[in-house]
């Protein structure tokens, strides 16, 4: 046995100790000065210093990984409590600039002549700002209205394709018992630049010219208060071959007659009167003879 074992060697070694754990640890004790326990102390102290480096190297890693999840799960709480208040005030800001905008539909198809009721027509969501020409919001604005042309089911429910009973402009529509008439008019240049659908007229009948009694012009005031329907300033051929300009009239059924009489035989005028004006008794033809002697 070599020298460095000879202290050991002489030591007996307690049965308690027979186990490696132990028995290395006694020979630690009983040979602290050998090299052999100089190199196991060494050893073991290695070991603590390597395990407690390790501890400490966990510990940051740890708390640093909680600290992740941690930041994680305020981001998300976040990002959700941001995304819901971008939400709400995104669609507060587009329902107050556009509103609810509701657009009236045909509830079933529609045909032409049909007087439209309720169980007609329908509102759905309308997702533009604007609505379509024509369109409605409200139901009873188009209940009792006349179908002109065909409307399919869900399709809007527009001006242009109905009459109503109560106002001619609404869809180009004609009143209850009334005619739309058009005449071509002549020598009113000035009154035709202020002429618009819904104003009040009375009309001219010019006829004569040199073809009358004696060759006299005569003009007589053939109708009043004649509401105007439509202008149409850009002229069109006559039935006597000129160019001029229309407009369309509402009229009773023989206002349409005496109408369409003068404006295939004679010359039109009109005159713009005040609405408020109610309508005065016949007048009787003035000549140009007549005017020219103040009216005798």
């Amino acid at each position: 046995m070599p020298p460095r074992f000879a202290l050991v060697a002489n030591h007996r070694v307690p049965n308690s100790l027979q186990n490696s754990t132990s028995l290395r640890s006694a020979l630690l004790e009983l040979a602290p000065q050998t090299d052999v326990g100089k190199r196991a102390d060494s050893s073991g102290i290695q070991h603590a210093r390597n395990k407690q480096k390790q501890k400490q190297n966990e510990t940051p890693s740890l708390m640093k990984k909680d600290n992740v999840v941690k930041l994680l799960a305020v981001a998300l709480v976040v990002a959700i409590i941001s995304t819901g208040l971008f939400y709400g005030l995104f669609v507060n800001k587009l329902n107050s600039a556009t509103g609810e905008m509701k657009l009236v539909v045909a509830a079933k198809p529609l045909k032409p002549g049909t007087i439209l009721t309720a169980t007609d027509v329908k509102t759905v969501a309308w997702p533009s700002g604007v609505l379509p020409k024509g369109g409605y919001q409200k139901t009873e604005e188009v209940l009792g209205g006349t179908v002109f042309d065909p409307i399919g089911e869900q399709e809007p429910v527009l001006s242009s394709r109905l009459a109503s009973t109560t106002d001619h402009q609404m869809g180009g529509g004609v009143p209850a018992g009334m005619r739309a008439v058009s005449v071509h008019v002549t020598d009113s240049t000035g009154v035709m630049a202020l002429l618009h659908a819904g104003q009040k007229v009375d009309v001219q009948v010019v006829f004569g010219r040199g073809n009358g009694a004696n060759g006299d012009t005569l003009v007589r005031t053939a109708l009043e208060d004649l509401a105007v329907f439509s202008v149409t300033p850009q002229p069109e051929q006559s039935s006597q071959g000129q160019n001029l300009p229309v407009v369309t009239l509402l009229a009773k059924p023989a206002e349409a007659d005496l109408l369409a009489v003068a404006d295939s035989g004679a010359r039109i005028r009109l005159t713009l009167r005040n609405p408020l004006d109610k309508p005065g008794q016949p007048r009787a033809v003035i000549s140009l003879g007549a005017a020219v002697r103040g009216g005798q």
